[in-house]
C-alpha cells in the first residue's frame, strides 16, 4: 500500500505538489479566519457535568440566565492628582460609565469568512474603595478573548473610555479578563516574533551545516507550511462537523507538534534520499525518491501511528480540554503523515539530485566522522555505554521524587493589568475582580426562602479565606439563590484553590437551607475540580497509551523482545524528563509544584515522539543484520547511518517546542518537552537502544527469525560487493580504530565467494 501510493506520487510529482499548494492555501485561509469560531477560553466548560463548579454552573444559566464570561474586565477610576473622589467625581464617574454603556463600538472590516466584533458593551459600576481612592466599573464584552477582532474592539473602548474620563481629570486602569489577555499577548507579540525567527533560522542554519544546500533548507519549511495549512483546516473542519470546542491553547501546540515532526520526517527522507542517490548514481530521481519512501515509509507510518494512537487515548479523559486535545492532533499528525508520503516524495522527485545544490562531497560516501565513530564506540563497548546512559536517566528520574502539581498561573508579565490588579487589592479584597459564587437549589422544588440563607451568609462571612460576602440574591420562582463572595487572597493561587475546596465547600454544604444543596463555583472551584479530574486521567491514560504504542512497535518489529526493550527505555526518558523539570521549577525557583498539565503532555509528547527515533534507529538496525555481518558491526553501521538524521532531527523538534518557553503560560512544558526529545534522540536513540541492541545481537528480535527472501538475497549480494571492493580498500587504510570494519569487509567478501562457488555446483 505505502509503495503503490508513493509510486504513485512520484509518477505524478507535478501534479501532486500543484494538489497539496492549492488545499494548503484554500485550507489555510479557511482555518486561520474560523479557528477562534470553533475554540473556547473558559476551563469550567471542560469539565465533566457531575463536579461541584459544573453543576454551579449549570444553574447559573438555568436558574438565573447567566454564563461565566471569559472577557469581563474591571475598570479602576480615580483621580489624575491622586487624591479622593469627591461627589462630583462620583457623579461623573457613573454618568460616564453609563454613556459607555450606551455607545457601539465598531471594531475593523472583518476579512471574508471572519466575524464583525463589533458590539455595545455592558457596562455597570461596582465597589468603592473604603478610603475612597477608587471606584470600580464592570464591562462585558461578548466575543473570544483571543481573537484579533475582538482584541481590536476592545482597544477601542479602552482609549474612548480613557478620553471620556480625562476630560474631568480622571485616570482609568483596566483588569482581569480580555483586558489581562490583551496585555500579554501585546507583552509577547515582540518575543514570539524572536522566537519565530530564531527557530525557522535554527532550521536552515542546521539544514545546511547538513546537506550544504540551500533547497535541503528552505523545501522543508515551505513544505511543512502547506501541510500545517491543510491541517488547520481539517482540525476546525471537524470541530465544526461534530459540534466541538477546542482548547485556545490548541492552535499552538498543532503548530509546534507540525513544524516539528514535519521537518523530522523530512530529514529522515532527504537523508535516505541522498544515500539511495549515492549507491545508484545511475537511477533516476523518480525511481529514487520511490524507492527511498517506500523503503523508509513503514517506518515514519509506525512513527506517525504512534503520535496518532497516544494522543487519540486523550479521547478517554474525563478532562475536556484534553479530551479535545487529543482527536485535533491525531487528524493533525494523520494529515502529516499522508503529505510524507505523497508531498515529499513528490518534492525529491521534482528537485532531484537538485535537492543538493550546489554541495558536491555527499556523492562520495563518508566512513568516518563523528557518528561512525560513535557506531563503533557503542558497538565496541556496549555494557559500558548502556550503563553510562542508564546512570543519567536516573539520576535525572530521581527528581521526580516527591513531585508536586501546580495550578497557579507563573511567570506573568509585568503589565499595565497586573499593576491595576495589585493596586486594587490594596484596598479591596484580593479576589474583588474574580468573584466566587454559592448557588443552592431546592432539591424537591420548594420555594426558598430569603430568611432560611440568613445562617448560610453569616458563615461564609467568617469561614477562612472569605473576605466579603453579598446579599442572596433569589430567581424567579425562588427554586434557586446565589451568594456572592470574595476571597481575601488571589483567586488563580494554590491557597485559593485549598480554602475553596475545604473550608468554604464545607460551609456551604453544612449550613444549606434544610431540602436544598449547595454547589459553589469560580476561578478557585473550578481548578480544584480540574485537579480532581486530571488526576483520575492520569492513571487512565499513561497505561493505555503505553500499550497502544506497544501494540504499534510489536506489528512493525514482529518481536516481543524488541518492543520491550523500546518501551523500557522511553519510559527511562520520561521520568528523566520529569525529574529535570521538577528539579529546576519546584526545587531550583521555588514553586509550588510543576504544572498540571505537564505530566501528561510530557508523557504523550516524549513518548509518542521519542519513539520516533527509536523506531528510526531500530528499523535501521533490522535492515542491517539481515546481512552476513556480526551484531555488533551491523549496530555499528545502524548508528554510522542514521545518527546524523536523528541527532539533526531531534535538535530541530527541540528547538520548536523549546520555543515554547518564551511565553509564561507554556514555559515549563517549552523547556520539558526540548529536554525530553534531545534525551530520546541523543541519549535513548544513538546510544542506549544501540548498545543493548549490540548486547542482545539477533536475540533482540525474538522470537523472531531472519527469513531471506530472494529479494533480500540479491539486494544483499549488491551491498556485498560495495563492502568487498570499496569499504575494504577505505578500512584498510583507516587507522586501528577502524579495524574491526575490515574485519568485517574480509568476512563479506568470504561469504559473497563462497554463496558463488555454491551457485555454480547448483
Amino acid at each position: 500500500m505505502i509503495r503503490k501510493l508513493t509510486s504513485f506520487s512520484t509518477r505524478h510529482r507535478w501534479m501532486t505538489v500543484l494538489v497539496w499548494t492549492v488545499l494548503g492555501a484554500a485550507l489555510s485561509f479557511v482555518g486561520s479566519a474560523m479557528m477562534y469560531d470553533v475554540t473556547d477560553s473558559q476551563a469550567g466548560d471542560f469539565l465533566p457535568k457531575k463536579y461541584d463548579s459544573a453543576v454551579a454552573l449549570r444553574i447559573a444559566e438555568e436558574d438565573f440566565g447567566t454564563k461565566p464570561d471569559p472577557n469581563a474586565l474591571t475598570v479602576l477610576v480615580a483621580r489624575d492628582d491622586g487624591g479622593k473622589l469627591t461627589p462630583a467625581d462620583q457623579r461623573h464617574i457613573t454618568g460616564t460609565a453609563a454613556d459607555l454603556g450606551r455607545e457601539r463600538i465598531v471594531g475593523p472590516k472583518p476579512e471574508p469568512l471572519m466575524k464583525d466584533h463589533s458590539q455595545t458593551p455592558r457596562v455597570s459600576p461596582g465597589a468603592v474603595a473604603p478610603d475612597k481612592s477608587f471606584r470600580l466599573l464592570t464591562v462585558s464584552l461578548d466575543g473570544n478573548p483571543y481573537d484579533p477582532g475582538l482584541q481590536d474592539v476592545y482597544k477601542e473602548f479602552r482609549d474612548h473610555a480613557e478620553g471620556a474620563f480625562a476630560k474631568a481629570d480622571l485616570r482609568v486602569g483596566f483588569t482581569g479578563g480580555i483586558a489581562s489577555t490583551v496585555d500579554d499577548t501585546d507583552a509577547e507579540e515582540t518575543t514570539g516574533k524572536v522566537v519565530s525567527t530564531l527557530t525557522t533560522g535554527l532550521i536552515v542554519l542546521l539544514n545546511v551545516l547538513v546537506f550544504r544546500s540551500v533547497a535541503a533548507a528552505i523545501v522543508p519549511l515551505i513544505a511543512v507550511a502547506l501541510i500545517g495549512g491543510v491541517a488547520s483546516g481539517a482540525v476546525v473542519g471537524a470541530a465544526k462537523l461534530f459540534g466541538i470546542d477546542l482548547d485556545a491553547s490548541t492552535p499552538s501546540l498543532i503548530g509546534v507538534v507540525l513544524l516539528g515532526i514535519g521537518i523530522d520526517y523530512f530529514l529522515f527522507l532527504m537523508f535516505r534520499f541522498r544515500e539511495q542517490l549515492r549507491n545508484h548514481p545511475e537511477q533516476d530521481a523518480r525511481r529514487a525518491a520511490a524507492e527511498t519512501t517506500g523503503r523508509v515509509g513503514s517506518a515514519i507510518t509506525s512513527a506517525a501511528l504512534t503520535i496518532v494512537a497516544a494522543f487519540a487515548t486523550l479521547g478517554l479523559a474525563s478532562f475536556g480540554q484534553f479530551r479535545v486535545l487529543g482527536p485535533a492532533i491525531a487528524i493533525s499528525v494523520l494529515v502529516m503523515l499522508l503529505a510524507s508520503l505523497t508531498l515529499m516524495p513528490a518534492l525529491l522527485a521534482v528537485f532531484g539530485r537538485g535537492m543538493f545544490w550546489p554541495a558536491r562531497a555527499w556523492k562520495k560516501e563518508r566512513t568516518g566522522g563523528i557518528a561512525a565513530g560513535l557506531g563503533h564506540a557503542v558497538s565496541s563497548r556496549p555494557l559500558r555505554y548502556a550503563l553510562g546512559s542508564l546512570v543519567l536517566l536516573g539520576a535525572l528520574g530521581a527528581g521526580a521524587v516527591g513531585i508536586k502539581m501546580s495550578y497557579d498561573q507563573q511567570g506573568l508579565h509585568e503589565t499595565a493589568a497586573v499593576r491595576t490588579a495589585e493596586q486594587i487589592s490594596r484596598s479591596l479584597p484580593a479576589g474583588v475582580s474574580d468573584p466566587h459564587s454559592v448557588y443552592v437549589r431546592s432539591t424537591d422544588g420548594t420555594p426558598i426562602k430569603a430568611s432560611a440563607l440568613g445562617d448560610m451568609t453569616r458563615s461564609l462571612g467568617k469561614a477562612e479565606g472569605v473576605g466579603e460576602v453579598g446579599k442572596p440574591v433569589l430567581n424567579k420562582d425562588r427554586t434557586a439563590a446565589r451568594v456572592d463572595l470574595f476571597l481575601s487572597v488571589k483567586s488563580d493561587t494554590q491557597k485559593a484553590r485549598d480554602l475553596v475546596s475545604g473550608p468554604v465547600r464545607e460551609t456551604a454544604a453544612r449550613t444549606a437551607p434544610e431540602g436544598t444543596k449547595a454547589y459553589v463555583t469560580g476561578t478557585a472551584a473550578v481548578f480544584a475540580d480540574i485537579a480532581t479530574a486530571v488526576e483520575k486521567d492520569l492513571r487512565l491514560v499513561f497505561p493505555v497509551a503505553a500499550l497502544l504504542i506497544a501494540v504499534i512497535l510489536f506489528l512493525l518489529l514482529r518481536s516481543l523482545l524488541a518492543p520491550v526493550v523500546l518501551m523500557i527505555a522511553v519510559g527511562l526518558g520520561f521520568l528523566a524528563t520529569l525529574g529535570a523539570s521538577t528539579l529546576l521549577f519546584q526545587h531550583g525557583l521555588d514553586r509550588p509544584g510543576v504544572s498540571f498539565t505537564l505530566p501528561l503532555v510530557l508523557f504523550l509528547f516524549v513518548v509518542a515522539l521519542g519513539t520516533d527515533y527509536n523506531i528510526l534507529i531500530t528499523d535501521r538496525i533490522r535492515e542491517e543484520m539481515e546481512k552476513p555481518v556480526t551484531a555488533r558491526h551491523a549496530v555499528a553501521e545502524a548508528v554510522r547511518h542514521t545518527a546524523p538524521a536523528i541527532a539533526t532531527a531531534g535538535i530541530v523538534l527541540a528547538g520548536s517546542f523549546a520555543s515554547l518557553a518564551a511565553s509564561p503560560a507554556t514555559q515549563e512544558i517549552g523547556f520539558a518537552t526540548g529536554l525530553g526529545i534531545i534525551l530520546s534522540s541523543l541519549v535513548l536513540s544513538l546510544v542506549l537502544v544501540p548498545a543493548l541492541a549490540a548486547v542482545l545481537g539477533r536475540g533482540l528480535w525474538w522470537p523472531r527469525r531472519s527469513r531471506r527472501t530472494p529479494e533480500h538475497h540479491d539486494h544483499s549480494m549488491n551491498q556485498q560487493h560495495h563492502y568487498s571492493a570499496d569499504h575494504q580498500q577505505q578500512y584498510a587504510a583507516a587507522p586501528a580504530h577502524f579495524a574491526p570494519y575490515g574485519q568485517h569487509a574480509q568476512h563479506a567478501q568470504h561469504a559473497q565467494h563462497a554463496q558463488h562457488e555454491q551457485q555454480g555446483r547448483i
